[in-house]
């Protein structure tokens, strides 16, 4: 499995989906199944720090206080 570092939060959503169907239908040998596990776990940790990084920016932007995100219908 090629890897490919992530340009957005997204990519790398997209590219976890791809590993687990692969690991789902069986596609991969064992070898290569190890190496798209590892891969991605680098993917769900690069997904952590990013959604750290928003939550840091959304507490700044609150003045340190984390409020609930309320969207009306239709938004």
């Amino acid at each position: 499995m090629k890897k490919i570092t992530p340009k957005s939060y997204e990519e790398a959503i997209q590219q976890l989906e791809k590993i687990t169907e692969s690991m789902q239908n069986n596609d991969l040998p064992l070898e290569e199944a190890l190496t798209a596990y590892e891969y991605g776990q680098e993917l769900v940790q690069y997904c952590q720090q990013k959604l750290a990084e928003v939550e840091q920016k959304l507490q700044v932007l609150d003045n340190g206080e984390l409020k609930e995100l309320k969207l009306e219908a239709g938004e």
